[in-house]
């Protein structure tokens, strides 16, 4: 099954992490969000990978290369981000036959995708509580698919369109179709026509994660941390402790006095401590550094991040090469109990989550004992003075 990967957009509603890396290129675990979606995808038959790649491709091309797993890999380039069916578009030339489409940041079992390749012409859906947010699909006799509806204000079902599909080969001439009311050119629309042509199939997954926003791309790393069998490759103190199912890889360094409550990462070139705490699921990217008395917990620490002494970090996302200060303080609870919320391209979108963190983006810096209020993003290369309470959002390089 020739399978399209879309990993072309920019992750708008991923800044400021998305500054220095595609969002397809986020760390979910020991790899990149994309490279789940594209393992499971192998497990499941894929004969071909065709990444259709714009904003950061030559991040994707690097990793992913010309052959992957045993699977041989060709690229297409989006060179404007119009929408998804303007994404396949730039592939179509590639295809022939059947074909199946993935998107490139979410988290499909390779079960699933089994069952999706071996049904189509198909779409996966999962079950949500809020479809509202999603294609919403309603289906008829069994599994049979009726009708997508884009976000509808009253949906008629919980089946939230996946981001998943197999075409027959005649879909490659109905890619033509309208701009949405964004402006864009939407898969779903390619899906509709196919559901008048043909009969499609509905193929509800057990288990799918979407990661379209930074406290999602959280729930991704505490959902494959846990998956992860504990290694150790490292170089280890004596006197530190390591419980659970704890990472270490060659090339790591664990110091004297710290202590890691699994399911935690430590990557190569990374050093945690001396008397760190670790704990929750978090990872600590290469080249990262924890220094003395710092505690980090469930959080995603990008390459080249600094925590160096004294401070306290929970729930967050740091991105690459930002560095706290001594005696940094992250708040991840409201005192009212309510969840917290985050500015999202301008708009206050809650996490749904009541632990959280901040956003700190690449390059930004904070002053000694800066506190940061919960649900806080600093853009990137953005500044704090020391002694700074910081309770709005910072814009980037202020």
């Amino acid at each position: 099954m020739q399978t399209v990967i879309l990993a072309a957009g920019k992750g708008t509603r991923m800044r400021p992490l998305t500054e220095a890396v595609p969002k397809p290129m986020l760390p979910v675990a020991d790899r990149p969000l994309c490279a789940h979606a594209v393992d499971a995808a192998v497990e499941a038959g894929a004969s071909e990978l065709v990444f259709v790649v714009g904003y950061g491709a030559d991040t994707v091309r690097e990793y992913f290369g010309d052959q992957y797993r045993g699977v041989e890999v060709s690229y297409a380039v989006q060179t404007e981000q119009r929408g998804t069916a303007d994404a396949l578009s730039a592939a179509v030339e590639l295809l022939s036959g059947e074909f199946a489409v993935l998107n490139g940041d979410s988290l499909y079992p390779a079960a699933g995708l089994r069952r999706l390749f071996e049904s189509g012409p198909a779409i996966a859906t999962a079950t949500v509580e809020d479809p509202t947010a999603y294609g919403v699909v309603s289906t008829a006799a069994g599994d049979r698919v009726t009708e997508i509806v884009e976000k509808p204000d009253d949906p008629p079902t919980r089946l939230a369109n996946a981001g998943a599909y197999v075409f027959p080969a005649s879909a490659r001439s109905w890619l033509d179709v309208d701009a949405s009311e964004r402006g864009e050119f939407e898969l779903t629309d390619v899906v509709a026509h196919t559901i008048e042509e043909t009969a499609v199939t509905a193929v509800q997954l057990s288990r799918w994660l979407d990661v379209g926003h930074p406290w999602e791309l959280l729930a991704a790393n505490e959902q494959e941390l846990d998956t992860l069998d504990r290694r150790i490759a490292g170089t280890v103190a004596d006197d530190a402790t390591l419980e659970g199912s704890v990472v270490v890889e060659q090339g790591a360094t664990v110091e004297s006095g710290v202590v890691i409550e699994g399911p935690a990462l430590v990557r190569k070139g990374a050093s945690v401590g001396p008397n760190a705490y670790v704990r929750g699921a978090t990872v600590v990217g290469e080249g990262c550094h924890i220094g003395h008395g710092v505690e980090v917990k469930n959080t995603v620490m990008l390459p080249e991040a600094a925590v160096p002494h004294l401070s306290y970090v929970g729930d967050s996302l740091i991105g690459h090469g930002a560095n706290l200060g001594a005696g940094t303080q992250v708040a991840n609870l409201r005192h009212d109990g309510a969840t917290v919320k985050q500015t999202v391209a301008e708009t206050r979108r809650s996490t749904g989550r009541r632990k959280y963190g901040a956003v700190v983006g690449p390059g930004a810096k904070t002053g000694v004992n800066t506190s940061i209020a919960p649900g806080v993003v600093l853009g990137a290369d953005a500044r704090t003075d020391p002694g700074e309470s910081v309770c709005r959002d910072r814009r980037p390089d202020t």
